[in-house]
């Protein structure tokens, strides 16, 4: 490539204007003599919400730790942002750690810090010009934003539910205004009412906010709620990427199986119930609404 074709650096308040904010060529990862990754290949489209499907041990959150550089791979390519995550030396070169935001499994909070001061660690990493009186603003903006109440910022992780700790782990990944949002099985173990409530608000985020999201899950309810693509890993690669009814149309076994057993076929049902009663109250209103005559 040449100086003319390279990608240039995105400037710090800059959005990315392109179409695939991740591209994953060829990659491999190998744990020993075992090969979680062969030759896998990936694209995100700008602004949507991809799930990431597939059977135990195939390498999920291996391939999200892969992109944002956690986990160097044997072979292949990462863009992010039109920039190489795994040519990069440094955390200087790679110029996108503030650009991205990550919910891992559980939450992950620093168990010693309060809410408020979990959601300003990457504040401080990336923005270390930032006054106190300004952070402390910002983190409790966030935390709200979340969907926790206001004084949850000075409550200790060991202090909240399960479902609050989720979004802790949340506002701490928006505190940098990101582009690119990672959730690591953000509904697991999370009741029905309780995961209904996070997917209703991830959807929400992302289109308020923009953002791109990368949702490794189990959660069939959650893919057909608000994914608008899903990625099905398999044979250690990416063997379909589409919509559910596009990936429906595909013969592969495991899909299949996936898609059309017992909880696949429950998914459906209460996805067409939820389009039902959403359609019913679009009518009512418009039946209710005051007609306009000249």
């Amino acid at each position: 490539m040449s100086d003319e074709e390279e990608p240039r650096t995105l400037r710090r308040h800059e959005r990315f204007k392109g179409d695939f904010p991740i591209v994953v060529e060829g990659l491999v990862n190998r744990f020993g003599s075992q090969t979680v990754h062969e030759n896998l290949d990936l694209k995100v489209r700008n602004g949507e919400i991809l799930g990431v499907v597939g059977g135990s041990g195939t390498g999920k959150s291996v391939l999200m730790r892969s992109i944002i550089g956690l986990q160097r791979p044997n072979e292949g390519n990462i863009d992010v942002f039109g920039r190489s995550i795994t040519e990069a030396e440094t955390d200087e070169d790679i110029r996108a750690r503030n650009r991205w935001g990550v919910l891992f499994q559980g939450g992950a909070l620093f168990s010693t810090l309060t809410v408020g001061e979990n959601v300003q660690v990457p504040i401080k990493q990336f923005y270390p010009e930032i006054s106190e009186q300004l952070l402390n603003e910002i983190a409790r903006y966030k935390v709200v934003l979340s969907g926790l109440p206001e004084d949850a910022v000075d409550k200790y992780p060991s202090e909240l539910s399960g479902g609050m700790r989720k979004r802790a782990g949340l506002a701490r990944a928006l505190a940098i205004d990101p582009e690119l949002l990672f959730l690591d099985e953000p509904t697991a173990g999370l009741d029905p009412i309780g995961a209904d409530k996070f997917d209703r608000l991830t959807r929400e985020l992302q289109q308020t906010l923009g953002l791109t999201v990368f949702l490794i899950t189990h959660d069939l309810d959650t893919l057909y709620a608000i994914c608008d693509r899903v990625a099905v890993l398999a044979d250690k690669r990416v063997i379909a990427v589409g919509t559910i009814p596009e990936l429906l149309a595909t013969d592969h076994p495991w899909i299949q199986e996936y898609f059309n057993g017992a909880r696949g076929r429950a998914a459906q049902g209460s996805m067409a119930k939820s389009s039902e009663k959403s359609a019913a109250r679009a009518d009512n209103m418009m039946d209710n609404a005051p007609s306009s005559r000249a």
